[in-house]
């Protein structure tokens, strides 16, 4: 079962837990989009699978996203897609 996270705090706590096995990384880059500073389309998702949810993150920073990236606790297998 997913579910949404909007508070980037709230989402570190659960990257941290014991039950949490991996993050992956997905961004998006749409070469298509003809809006320049497009936020929608330049957006990066995080998930972290727990052990009975899957939990989502949306920032539409990139620079938040590349600081999200580097606070992730350092036993969790990280896979960027």
């Amino acid at each position: 079962m997913p579910i949404q996270i909007t508070d980037i705090k709230h989402f570190l706590i659960i990257a941290r837990r014991k039950d949490a096995t991996a993050v992956i990384i997905k961004k998006n880059k749409r070469t298509d989009c003809t809006k320049p500073n497009c936020t929608k389309c330049n957006c990066t998702k995080f998930k972290v699978r727990c052990s009975k949810y899957l939990y989502t993150l949306v920032i539409r920073m990139q620079e938040k996203a590349e600081k999200l990236r580097q606070s992730l606790p350092p036993g969790v297998a990280i896979r960027e897609v």
